[in-house]
């Protein structure tokens, strides 16, 4: 079954799910998707699964609900 589209540019997996970001992603990379003020204060070399931590998010989309704009 080919992958199809997801959010993001994400794909989804072959059960349907979209994947998730890996938790290794490093905040300077999700600038570039997200723009310049994503987890404003937050050092570029901060990982994912570090942010998640310290704000208490589930994933990235829910530190996207929690933080908006």
């Amino acid at each position: 079954m080919p992958k199809q589209p997801g959010l993001d540019g994400r794909h989804r997996d072959g059960d349907g799910e979209i994947r998730r970001k890996n938790g290794n992603t490093q905040i300077g990379t999700l600038r570039d998707t997200y723009g310049p003020d994503f987890a404003a204060g937050r050092r570029s070399d901060m990982k994912l699964e570090t942010l998640l931590d310290q704000t208490g998010a589930e994933s990235l989309s829910d530190f996207r609900k929690m933080n908006p704009g």
